[in-house]
């Protein structure tokens, strides 16, 4: 297995901890000491897959990733292609299904959920603070966004302007379809 080493711009792939200990040698700023050199050695000899960053001074690390990838630019491939476009992949995947499911058209009742953040006076101090509130209702609506947008409505009616609702997507809004009406 190798290792990629990096300190701001300066980067490597190497094939032993030798060769990483040398390249960091290299580099001024990094004092190579004999526990860091030890704990780099033991690093690469371990069967421990995640990245490793060691400190250098308040908020400068440099980092060691084990790769199978023989070159730079095979390592840097490698992470563009499941690095982070998998995540969001996804994540995309995910919300468009939410959003899929919750714009079906479905027409009937339904119980909806939400906790919002109202806004209310508090008399002790005379200021404004939110407040986590739940509310629940049965609506009748043809779609669970719908449901949505109908809580929405009859609440902004009813509270405060600087209130803030939660997102359709999100874990603070639920809701259960209860049956078609008649």
């Amino acid at each position: 297995m190798n290792l990629y080493l990096r300190y701001f711009d300066n980067e490597t792939l190497v094939k032993s901890a030798d060769a990483a200990i040398d390249f960091l040698r290299s580099i001024s700023e990094i004092n190579m000491d004999p526990a860091l050199e030890a704990d780099i050695r033991e690093y690469a000899a371990s069967s421990v897959l995640y990245p490793k960053r060691y400190k250098i001074r308040s908020r400068v690390y440099f980092i060691i990733i084990k790769t199978v990838a023989s070159t730079m630019q095979e390592f840097k491939e490698r992470r563009k292609d499941t690095g982070n476009n998998a995540n969001a992949e996804a994540k995309d995947n995910s919300v468009s299904t939410v959003m899929l499911k919750l714009n079906e058209p479905r027409e009937g009742w339904y119980e909806g959920s939400m906790e919002f953040k109202r806004v209310r006076l508090d008399p002790t101090t005379g200021k404004y603070k939110y407040l986590s509130t739940p509310f629940v209702a049965n609506v009748k609506a043809s779609s669970a966004m719908d449901c949505y947008n109908r809580i929405v409505d009859h609440l902004r009616q009813r509270v405060d302007d600087r209130s803030q609702f939660p997102s359709p997507k999100g874990k603070n809004f639920n809701y259960r379809f209860l049956g078609r009406a008649k």
